[in-house]
């Protein structure tokens, strides 16, 4: 694995941690700024939508570029915004630094992405996927808890500064390692035109794939961000075991895009197959067994292993279904991925809001993963032939065999 891939990686860890380290730190950035929870709970639906609308933007409009000038523009982007943001003594210059912050952010992920995989072979394109992937859950598991310990000591404040400052290693690494071809592809490359790209990924083979993606990350963050009042309220555990139960889901998320990397390659569909039945039946005993501090601790890792593995193994099919999209196709991901965790927690907050209980959003949760099964097995059932079209194959490919392929000359066959 080429070591430009870990440091995409690690630049995604330190704005995977900024993405998720504001819910640990409102009640801090509402008193110092003079504003409601609920204002400073408006900051992270900024960089929710920031993220939704700016992959695809950002990858148009760094397309014809170098892919190392454009992953160190969005880098010095992101830096810059967060300097600003630590200094800034107003709400609302913070919120648009968290706006301007996720556009540099879904920027960087979707050209990553897509030269995170043009620099391996085809037998390493899903580990090399899950290594850039791979850098949100150790922000889940280091990044956000860190950011929490830094604003109860120095305030918020700090956390941006710590933010800022590890991303300066990655910026320089990129520069030092990326390779320079143009939005993903080689250098050498004919690029491929913006309409033929958006017709490759708007076709009927991505279309289920992409909303299967959005559908599994909605069910993933619907419970993720409810997690909190779940286990202090139904389960009956104490405030000190919310970090560790959202460490032991970082840590699950960890080891699920790391097996998924690893198996994803070969056996790409019993991967993703296998991950959504088992989130169906795995959010579904979560809401059945709540009640439990024991089941429900068990389960919270198994979950975050299975989330994590199925969304990689996802990002990893879009990849490899559109090689005729090598700007948009990590662009197209990276905006599924966002709209999933924009709309999963506004879900399972309508269904706390209607009085359902604090196992409502997993209920949510299982729904989600119902509905990314059937379009799943629809888009399946869809693409198997007829048996007609078995024959017709068969005795195409059987004809081809006599007379050779098109425009091969007869006894040129090796």
């Amino acid at each position: 694995m080429p070591f430009a891939v870990y440091v995409l990686g690690l630049a995604v860890f330190a704005q995977g941690t900024s993405e998720f380290m504001l819910s640990g730190l409102l009640s801090g950035i509402a008193a110092d700024l003079g504003v409601s929870l609920s204002a400073a709970g408006l900051l992270t639906s900024a960089f929710a939508v920031g993220m939704v609308v700016g992959a695809p933007l950002m990858a148009l409009f760094s397309r014809a570029w170098p892919r190392r000038r454009a992953l160190l523009l969005f880098l010095a982007v992101f830096v810059a915004v967060h300097v600003v943001g630590a200094l800034t003594p107003g709400y609302g210059v913070l919120l648009a630094t968290r706006f301007v912050g996720a556009l540099a952010n879904a920027g960087f992920w979707a050209v990553a992405l897509s030269t995170a995989v043009a620099m391996v072979p085809d037998r390493l394109k899903g580990r090399a996927a899950a290594v850039v992937v791979g850098g949100v859950t150790i922000a889940c598991v280091v990044g956000v808890p860190a950011g929490a310990v830094l604003g109860e000591s120095w305030g918020w404040r700090s956390a941006f500064w710590a933010v800022a400052i590890v991303s300066l290693p990655a910026f320089v690494a990129v520069l030092r390692t990326v390779p320079g071809g143009r939005g993903g592809t080689d250098v050498d490359a004919d690029p491929v035109s913006v309409r033929e790209e958006v017709r490759v990924l708007t076709g009927p083979r991505l279309r289920p794939v992409l909303l299967t993606m959005a559908l599994v990350q909605g069910a993933t963050f619907c419970a993720f961000s409810y997690l909190e009042p779940l286990l202090t309220r139904e389960t009956g555990l104490g405030a000190g075991w919310v970090p560790v139960s959202l460490a032991l889901f970082g840590a699950g998320a960890f080891a699920g895009v790391t097996v998924a990397g690893r198996f994803a390659d070969a056996r790409l569909v019993a991967v993703v197959a296998t991950g959504l039945a088992a989130l169906t039946v795995g959010w579904s005993a979560l809401a059945l067994t709540a009640g439990s501090p024991v089941l429900t601790l068990a389960l919270i890792p198994l979950l975050g292993l299975l989330a994590f593995g199925t969304g990689t193994a996802l990002i990893t099919r879009v990849l490899g279904l559109a090689p005729g999209a090598p700007t948009l196709a990590g662009a197209f991901s990276t905006t599924a991925f966002n709209l999933g965790a924009t709309v999963g927690p506004w879900a399972g907050g309508l269904a706390l809001d209607a009085g359902f209980g604090y196992r409502a959003p997993l209920g949510v949760s299982a729904a989600l993963m119902v509905l990314a099964l059937l379009v799943a097995a629809t888009t399946a059932k869809s693409r198997r032939p007829r048996a007609g079209e078995r024959r017709l194959s068969a005795v195409n490919r059987c004809a081809r065999g006599r007379r050779g392929s098109p425009g091969e000359r007869p006894g040129t066959r090796l």
